[in-house]
């Protein structure tokens, strides 16, 4: 009975790791798509489920990855040092024009996290960097020293579902007006905490500041428009019968992940019902929803980490993609 989390070398637990290579490999001979790598956890699995002439290509932006995958000595698997959002150009740079699946296991591995240096946790002072990839773009400390009122309560609001969204916005500005620029995770934490008042915290176990940081993090990252781009890509890249099958850990993304599949599953109900079309006008599904899977008592009492996480799975039709003329 195969364990239900994998433990690699970094110490990071994958989550529902058996599930997800049972849902993804449905033909040991085909190529798949790991777009998340992170420490290799999922890659792995899916290596000890492929025969000799199956193939695997990694994705992670993350320079600790590109590391973490020098580790694997297989002539069936690739690394590819990108972003996910460049799927199917980077897959076409290697000749392949379709895939039998792709995995998406999302959000942040646990060797980022852990990391003070990251800047993603609370867990310890470190500076405030927040980037999935460290040798690009602006850190969280930057736009946090930059930001308006305006957007950052947007930010803190819509991708941090946070109530106190503008106390919070306001006191970050007021702290920077005053001389006393945000540059480390402890600076941030204190800032959020004196601005949301203590008997209106719903969760005694949970820092005041989780939302903020995981606002302010899909932010830097651009992580649900990353998603949405390589999720549209997928469709052009999964041969008929593949396997689409994506791991989310908070409700934004695991929303945009089931309204996509939905979407191509459902064509005709995002059509305007008061222009009535034939069936032969109706466009073909492109996806067929194959349902969901969260982690058992026994994962989560294993991996705390996995309590939040919802996998989703999709396979692709026959049908042809239309495109907008």
């Amino acid at each position: 009975m195969p364990l239900p989390f994998t433990i690699t070398s970094s110490g990071h637990r994958t989550v529902l790791p058996a599930a997800a290579v049972e849902a993804l490999v449905t033909d040991p001979t085909g190529t798949y798509v790991d777009a998340t790598f992170g420490r290799g956890g999922h890659a792995r699995a899916i290596l000890a489920r492929l025969a000799p002439t199956g193939r695997l290509v990694a994705f992670d932006r993350d320079p600790a990855a590109r590391h973490a995958a020098s580790a694997i000595g297989d002539a069936r698997f690739t690394f590819v040092g990108a972003a996910f959002s460049r799927l199917r150009e980077r897959l076409h740079a290697l000749a392949i024009d379709q895939v039998q699946g792709v995995l998406f296991d999302l959000g942040v591995s646990s060797p980022q996290i852990d990391d003070p240096q990251r800047g993603f946790s609370l867990r310890g002072d470190g500076p405030l960097d927040m980037r999935m990839d460290t040798t690009r773009g602006e850190t969280a400390a930057q736009w946090l020293a930059r930001a308006t009122v305006e957007e950052l309560t947007r930010v803190i609001r819509d991708y941090g579902e946070e109530r106190f969204a503008v106390p919070i916005a306001k006191a970050i500005v007021a702290r920077r007006e005053a001389g006393r620029p945000i540059t480390r995770t402890a600076d941030l934490a204190a800032v959020v905490a004196d601005a949301i008042p203590v008997k209106s915290r719903r969760d005694a176990s949970q820092h005041p500041a989780t939302r903020t940081f995981q606002a302010v993090r899909i932010h830097v990252n651009q992580e649900l428009e990353e998603l949405a781009l390589a999720l549209e890509q997928t469709i052009d890249v999964l041969a008929a019968g593949a396997r689409l099958v994506a791991v989310s850990f908070h409700s934004l993304e695991d929303r945009l992940v089931k309204r996509f599949i939905e979407a191509h599953a459902h064509p005709e109900r995002a059509l305007d019902s008061r222009v009535p079309l034939r069936a032969s006008e109706l466009p073909p599904p492109t996806l067929r929803a194959l349902g969901k899977v969260v982690p058992d008592d026994a994962e989560v009492a294993a991996n705390p980490r996995a309590r939040s996480a919802v996998m989703r799975v999709a396979e692709r039709t026959a049908a042809p993609l239309r495109r907008p003329a």
